[in-house]
């Protein structure tokens, strides 16, 4: 586990890019790699700054904290993913995958908007599963690369990985006093009628954004 100015240096020491802001989530929503990659646009909620996880671990849904650091450099983000989106629909190349249940029940939902990934990759290949061009989400090679680096970059002697941030979320709410949940080893906001979760990145000394 990292403690919060470890966590800072980390995010200080990242090039500014997709992989930061999927760093950041994974600390400030406490989200899995798997997750975050898979995030598709209609799973955020800005408005209320909560982020929807669809078929998570153990085939799972569930609502955790989305920081309102994120909220700006994620719009920004998401309006260059859209003209990217919209020039290949224009190429015919729009489509993005879905599961075989999803796909029947929306034809129509590939191309949409609302159905994309938030971190699409930044190339085109052909999916095997169907032979359709088109464009997958992000590696995960990617991020993990990128936060070892900045671990090296800051000389941080503790093991600092993507799950390394996933635990120092829960941790972090934990010292807190948020009301949390422990499941097979994992933390998980839980959603609270009324009550307000803090994002632990809302709370670094310095904003990471």
């Amino acid at each position: 586990m990292l403690s919060r100015e470890e966590v800072r240096q980390l995010f200080a020491a990242l090039s500014p890019g997709p992989n930061r802001l999927i760093a950041h989530l994974l600390y400030g929503s406490g989200l899995r790699l798997s997750e975050a990659l898979r995030l598709r646009v209609k799973e955020l909620d800005v408005g209320t700054s909560r982020l929807h996880v669809r078929d998570g671990k153990g085939s799972t849904d569930r609502t955790t904290v989305l920081p309102e650091r994120l909220h700006g450099p994620l719009r920004r983000h998401l309006k260059t993913v859209k003209a990217q989106h919209e020039a290949d629909c224009a190429d015919g190349v729009g489509g993005v995958y879905l599961p075989d249940a999803l796909a029947e029940k929306y034809p129509n939902a590939a191309t949409e908007w609302r159905w994309q990934y938030v971190f699409p990759s930044t190339t085109l290949s052909e999916d095997p599963r169907s032979g359709a061009v088109r464009r997958h989400h992000r590696s995960d090679s990617a991020v993990q690369r990128a936060v070892k680096k900045a671990a090296n970059a800051a000389d941080i002697e503790k093991r600092a990985t993507c799950h390394t941030l996933r635990h120092s979320f829960a941790t972090h709410l934990l010292q807190d006093g948020t009301d949390v949940r422990t499941t097979m080893q994992y933390v998980h906001v839980l959603e609270q009628s009324g009550a307000d979760v803090m994002s632990p990145l809302d709370t670094l000394p310095e904003d990471p954004t």
